[in-house]
């Protein structure tokens, strides 16, 4: 069955070029010109990703985000013609897992696309749960529990944890991780990792700024502690 996208978009021309491109590469595609469209749209069916315009002529794509992150549980990936790296900051760290400048070329939002449905749809049905002491990762559940509580992560911050714990003890750089994590090559210089990682430590370690489960090796990535003192 071919997956379903929301596209939120109010350039008309922008909207069909994009929906007619996606829906020759086997997704369907609904069109919201607006927030208030999309967030009815939302409610009403259920769809296996979000394509989100940052700048709509009801609400930004950023309060969106914030509506849409904690009731659905689907990627988000960001477009934006602002060339504010503050935008792209938080939209991260409000729960979009992937965010794309424009303009860009048709193909590229295509490949983030599959990126982030890939990320999201990777089967670990046969793998049992990774436990590090108070934490766990559900791989089946695609879930992180702390003390069997389940925490509130992006499916994008899901997949970069699992990605660290699977290779604990070893430095992982921000290329490795990228590749691991997207299944492509990207710039090794993207620092939206950066902010990433700071919502998983948010997430799981005690005192985020000491962090001592994900720990930042200067100059060379990051590692996953296996054990704490």
């Amino acid at each position: 069955m071919a997956e379903r996208i929301l596209l939120v978009e109010d350039d008309p021309r922008l909207a069909e070029m994009l929906s007619k491109y996606l829906s020759e590469t086997s997704f369907r595609v609904d069109v919201a010109p607006h927030g208030a469209a999309a967030l009815q749209r939302l409610s009403a069916s259920p769809y296996d990703a979000i394509v989100l315009d940052l700048m709509l002529p009801d609400m930004d794509g950023l309060d969106i985000c914030r509506q849409v992150r904690p009731k659905y549980d689907l990627p988000i990936l960001m477009l934006t013609a602002r060339g504010d790296a503050m935008d792209r900051i938080i939209g991260l760290e409000i729960g979009a897992d992937d965010y794309l400048p424009k303009p860009f070329e048709p193909r590229e939002l295509l490949a983030r696309l599959r990126a982030v449905l890939r990320r999201r749809n990777r089967a670990f049905s046969t793998e049992r749960p990774m436990s590090f002491g108070r934490l766990e990762i559900d791989r089946s559940a695609r879930a992180i529990l702390i003390d069997g509580k389940e925490c509130e992560v992006t499916s994008y911050q899901f997949a970069l944890l699992a990605a660290l714990a699977e290779h604990a003890g070893r430095v992982l750089s921000r290329e490795a991780l990228l590749d691991l994590v997207k299944g492509e090559q990207l710039e090794a210089f993207d620092r939206s990792i950066d902010v990433h990682i700071s919502r998983i430590r948010a997430v799981i370690e005690d005192n985020p700024r000491k962090p001592r489960r994900v720990i930042t090796v200067r100059g060379a990535g990051y590692v996953f502690a296996k054990a704490q003192d």
